[in-house]
């Protein structure tokens, strides 16, 4: 490198003695001098930097890097994240963030792996089985069934809300939601609706309504609501919690390990003495950071998920056996028994594979422990996988995108996350034939069972949470000659007790309200603009031309009933979607 600098000054001071002698000679070796000095700085710009600069330059289509401003991302972008940091003086600072990028002042660069390469669907380019990776993917919607060929439909409940604010993390970063994390169900779910409370001697009510389908006005919507039973706190049975928390390295930053702690301080904060706390940490090794503590001593407890810090690799090392051991050895027989898993998705917690641990978590349900799920990040974020666990532990799956969606989780909702009053919840609609000429189940896909599980007690289904609301919409299609309040089907909904291990059957007659749009309650409105805009984010088939202006409207008329902001802050995502041409 000094040969170079030696002779660029030689050059150089050639080039000012022949100045001095001949202009037109000088205006010549100017230009040459100017094409030399392009090269070299090139040269040195790109020239390959040492492991502590923390890049390098390559071709880009040979797995080098990108460069662009944080603040030139207007549109929904291609990359796998973008984050909003907060600096220290409380201006927002936008920048993109994946497992390989490094942020060198507002500049960010991508270094891509060879045969990984994210790309905005959320495809991975050079996996095993692309025919697997293309369904995987794919925006899946139930189809109508002509009830002159099946008549019955039966499907498992869920609460699950973690689809919702990861759709919301990824408009508000400017991004398009990948397809594979659109759950209309799971978004219609984020919500609270008010639905009436009635005696039916269950833990829980339901009630129906039909009224217009809002994207197809020849259709009508059925709206199926249950509403739990409030359980007050200090009613409560006493809760046996062991915090699952990967503490890998991509689980640093403020916006994970960070998030996390902060969600569990504040849950602690809520408990009461009679509530233990147990903390599993994993990594490249796992432990018993905190043994079985009561909640009388919240600050040995708070202290001790304070002092967690991340890194090394994701190994869980028996992680989630370690867990499931302590939980049992401190098994509340009449209580609230779960492990609460808090990671990024980018983990292996020391089983071999997917279905033993699946067939762990199925193992240790039945023994009343329950598992929940809580995630964090972007980038390698493994949703399916989070979302499975959590069905098979008879848990709940939400994902913590703020401090305002953890306080949501771990405190508002907290009776829901942690207590609850029914499991294996199916529900079977009896279609009258003659009445309903086909329908579709929106959303719960990977929910929907067979017409016989209904009254099978060892097939599993959804749990109801202290308080929670569950919601399921039918679009369906009706013979002209449907008169009002006549039965057009039958409501059958089964379920278990706790710690129950023989279903209940409760059964009701849906009647055609025949109820205009305009006069449908709420409920049905906003969960029809719910459902509405998950169908226009996956460009569902169905959604025909419906427009956001029309979205908008529907949501709008009803709002009234909003405590939180939430469906507030649903009319922004509405506008940000717009713009973002989603």
């Amino acid at each position: 490198m000094s040969g170079i600098k030696l002779s660029f000054v030689s050059v150089t001071n050639l080039c000012f003695k022949v100045m001095y002698q001949n202009l037109k000679t000088m205006r010549v070796i100017s230009v040459l001098i100017f094409a030399l000095l392009l090269i070299l700085v090139e040269g040195c710009f790109y020239k390959e930097r040492s492991p502590a600069s923390g890049w390098s330059y390559n071709d880009p289509g040979n797995g080098g890097f990108q460069r662009g401003r944080g603040d030139q991302m207007g549109v929904a972008g291609t990359l796998n994240e973008r984050i909003i940091a907060e600096s220290e003086n409380g201006n927002r600072r936008n920048y993109r963030r994946s497992e390989n990028i490094n942020v060198l002042d507002g500049v960010y660069i991508q270094e891509h792996s060879e045969g990984q390469i994210a790309n905005l669907e959320g495809n991975i380019e050079g996996q095993d089985d692309p025919n697997q990776k293309e369904q995987e993917y794919a925006f899946l919607e139930n189809p109508f069934v002509s009830t002159l060929e099946e008549h019955t439909s039966t499907f498992s409940i869920d609460v699950d809300v973690a689809s919702y604010a990861q759709i919301r993390q990824h408009i508000e970063l400017g991004l398009a939601p990948n397809a594979n994390i659109i759950r209309l169900e799971e978004m219609i779910n984020y919500f609270d609706y008010d639905y009436p409370v009635k005696n039916t001697g269950a833990p829980f009510s339901f009630s129906t309504e039909i009224s217009t389908c809002p994207w197809n006005p020849e259709n009508k919507i059925l709206h199926i609501g249950i509403k739990g039973k409030e359980v007050m706190m200090e009613q409560a049975e006493a809760s046996n919690l062991v915090f699952l928390v990967d503490v890998s390295g991509s689980m640093s930053g403020n916006d994970r390990l960070g998030l996390i702690q902060k969600g569990l301080i504040n849950l602690v904060k809520t408990l009461r003495k009679e509530d233990k706390i147990s903390l599993v940490v994993y990594a490249g090794s796992s432990g018993l950071v905190l043994p079985p503590t009561s909640c009388d001593n919240k600050s040995d407890i708070i202290n001790a998920i304070k002092r967690l810090k991340s890194g090394g690799s994701t190994a869980g090392a028996e992680g989630i056996e370690l867990a499931y051991k302590t939980a049992s050895e401190n098994l509340l027989q009449n209580g609230n028994n779960r492990v609460i898993l808090c990671t990024d998705g980018d983990f292996n917690v020391g089983i071999s594979s997917q279905e033993a641990l699946v067939s762990l978590i199925e193992e240790k349900r039945e023994t009343g422990i329950f598992l929940s799920v809580l995630g964090v990040g972007m980038g390698n974020y493994q949703d399916q996988k989070m979302e499975q666990l959590a069905d098979h532990g008879n848990g709940n799956y939400a994902f913590l995108d703020s401090e305002r969606e953890a306080k949501k989780v771990l405190v508002e909702e907290i009776m829901g996350t942690l207590y609850a009053i029914a499991k294996d919840v199916k529900i079977q609609i009896d279609f009258d034939a003659s009445s309903v000429k086909n329908y579709r189940l929106i959303g719960y896909q990977n929910r929907v069972l067979e017409n016989k599980d209904f009254e099978d007690d060892k097939k599993d289904a959804g749990e109801i949470g202290a308080g929670h609301s569950v919601t399921a919409l039918y679009e369906i299609s009706c013979n002209e000659q449907l008169q009002e309040l006549s039965e057009i089907a039958k409501l059958k909904v089964r379920y278990k007790d706790p710690d129950g291990a023989t279903s209940k059957l409760l059964e009701y007659a849906v009647l055609n309200d025949n109820i205009p749009l305009v006069e449908s309650t709420e409920n049905f409105r906003f969960s029809a603009a719910v459902a509405g805009f998950g169908m226009m984010l996956g460009k569902s088939k169905y959604i025909n031309d419906y427009t956001y202006k029309e979205l908008r409207a529907l949501a709008s008329s009803a709002v009234s009933n909003d405590e939180h902001g939430y469906k507030a802050e649903f009319l922004t995502l509405l506008r940000q979607s717009k713009q973002l041409g989603l």
